[in-house]
């Protein structure tokens, strides 16, 4: 493709999340402890549920999905903004920047249909609960998790490679990452149609995941209100409300984010850092502390490794 006389660029330059170099160090190091806490928090429940044999069913499986998943879309950008809190010149190549962006979009867009998913199994295991394991074999876990990589693959990457991103409008970021909202306005040639397409896309991905949820929930709430034990009825709403605290937080921010501008500001990329940040180290935390069966399983693998 020929951009005339526009130079193409190899090296861009992230301008951060402030320029106030004492502000910068006390959130790189608030940033640290998060990204410790992120990798502590989903390892262990990842690990819980691998060696807890009581956690060998669907939920947990998909709950082990979840903190992969977390592990991995923290990691691809908050290394980065951990380094450059300390650099003054904040550089990123054009290739680092682009599998930066690919990898961020491929682990979100995989981890909003997970969550899809989840308030599905969750509706199945409330409202079919005899028939939970026959309806959620592990066949069907196996094909879901294959359809979600590969359905987030053909949304997030595939569009990418299809039309390869070019730089030469400027090589100054306005973000801590590469986002792919403030990566598109600096790429060569007219982006409003991609821009377009990928707002439509992102549209109809997240409504229908939205609807799947809603319908799941509504479905839920009807058949726990036809529970006669308080008991069961709070057990059933407890690992929902765990469900639905991640759910909140990391759909809020992602649809004010993607659907509430056409350009991205610099107010946006701090809420960007809710799901990009914050969301993956919280979510470990909220399900262990309102599931009694992680909780449990804790106690087990702590007295176990105490007592040897």
């Amino acid at each position: 493709m020929d951009y005339g006389n526009q130079t193409l660029l190899d090296e861009l330059i992230l301008i951060g999340l402030t320029e106030n170099k004492t502000l910068r160090i006390s959130l790189s190091v608030l940033f640290l402890v998060i990204y410790i806490l992120t990798i502590l928090g989903n390892g262990f429940l990842v690990f819980t549920v691998i060696v807890s044999p009581q956690l060998h069913i669907p939920m947990y499986y998909f709950l082990c999905n979840l903190s992969f998943l977390d592990l991995f879309f923290t990691s691809c950008s908050l290394p980065k903004v951990l380094h450059d809190s300390f650099s003054n010149t904040r550089k990123i190549s054009v290739t680092g920047c682009l599998t930066q962006m690919n990898l961020v979009l491929l682990f979100g867009t995989a981890e909003s249909m997970l969550l899809a998913v989840m308030a599905y199994d969750r509706y199945i295991a409330i409202c079919f609960p005899l028939r939970y394991t026959v309806i959620m074999s592990w066949r069907v876990c196996n094909c879901i998790t294959v359809t979600m990589w590969g359905g987030s693959f053909l949304l997030s990457i595939l569009p990418i490679i299809a039309k390869p991103i070019v730089f030469c409008k400027g090589n100054t970021l306005n973000h801590a990452a590469c986002e792919v909202l403030v990566v598109l306005e600096h790429a060569c040639g007219d982006m409003s149609t991609t821009k377009t397409l990928m707002f439509f896309q992102g549209f109809l991905t997240l409504f229908s995941e939205l609807i799947l949820i809603v319908v799941s929930y509504i479905c839920i709430i009807v058949s726990l209100l036809r529970i006669r034990s308080s008991r069961g009825r709070a057990k059933a709403f407890s690992t929902c409300a765990s469900h639905l605290t991640v759910m909140i937080m990391f759909y809020g921010t992602s649809l004010t984010v993607y659907m509430g501008q056409a350009r991205f500001s610099s107010k946006l990329k701090y809420i960007s850092l809710t799901y990009g940040v914050v969301t993956p180290a919280l979510n470990p935390i909220i399900y262990s502390l309102r599931n009694n069966d992680v909780k449990e399983a804790f106690k087990r693998i702590l007295t176990k490794y105490s007592v040897k």
